[in-house]
Order: C-alpha cells, then structure tokens, then sequence
C-alpha cells in the first residue's frame, strides 16, 4: 500500500469509527429510535464520508508537494474507507435491538481501533500500549461525551 492510499485508508478507518460511534450513542441517548441511529449511520457513512476526501483533498493539494495521482488516491481511499467502516455500524442496528446495537457498535468500534493502534505502533516501532491507550481513549471520551450530549438534548425536547 503506497504512502497516500495508507493516509486516506487511516483517515478514513478512525474517522469512520469515531464519528459513527458519537453519532449512534448520541442519537440512541437522545431519540432512543432505531430508525433514527440508522438513518443518521447512513448519512455519516455518505454525507462525511464526501466530506472528509474532499478536505483531504483539499489537504494534499495545500501541501504542493504531491502529484495529481496521490492526492486523487489519497481522496479515494479516505471516502472508500470511511464509508466502509460507518457502515459496518448499520449492520447490528439492523440485527439487534438498540441498546444491544449500540454496545455491540461501541465494542466492534473499540477493537477496530485498538488493533489499529497495535498494528501502527509495530510499523513505528513503539510500544503498542501507549497507542491503544491514546487512541481507544480518545474513542471512549467521544462515547461518554456524545452518551452524556444526547440525554441532555432529550431533556431539551
């Protein structure tokens, strides 16, 4: 895997994992509808998904250092892989009730990143813990804020 398809690939894989996660636990917080939290998985998996390989894009043409093939590989695979992992979240919301979705989405979200870290600490040669501790608990903080976010909207409503 070249350097700009594994840039996309990573953006593309974390982003997915997060922004997917504070969807689900805030929208299953706030709405506790299933129709909502799939809805809203199908419009991150899509509408983000566009989003962020444009701003990659956008980012790599910024660099002026890249030819017009990486920056467009860098593009695609930062939409590939996030709408790939957004929607690995629909498929439990699909097969499970809600509560049940939402635990199985943040565990799956959980062990996708923290063998990602694994496997980039061992690339860089580092000790992997200190990458699953940094990344898993930015994924946690994300969950219990979105978690804590949605409750407070309901209580809006």
């Amino acid at each position: 895997m070249n350097h700009s398809v594994k840039k996309g690939f990573s953006f593309g894989l974390t982003s997915g994992i997060i922004t997917t996660l504070g969807l689900m636990v805030g929208l299953e917080a706030s709405t506790e509808s299933k129709l909502a939290v799939l809805g809203g998985i199908i419009a991150i998996a899509v509408a983000d998904a566009f989003s962020d390989a444009l701003g990659m894009h956008v980012s790599e043409e910024a660099e002026l250092k890249h030819t017009s093939k990486e920056i467009w590989q860098s593009t695609f695979a930062t939409f590939i892989s996030k709408f790939v992992f957004a929607m690995t979240f629909a498929v439990p919301v699909l097969l499970f009730s809600l509560s049940t979705a939402v635990i199985i989405g943040v565990a799956w979200g959980i062990l996708v990143i923290g063998a990602y870290s694994i496997y980039l600490a061992k690339k860089q040669k580092i000790k992997p813990y200190k990458a699953v501790i940094e990344h898993v608990g930015i994924a946690i903080l994300v969950v219990i804020a979105t978690h804590y976010l949605g409750h407070f909207v309901q209580t809006l409503g």
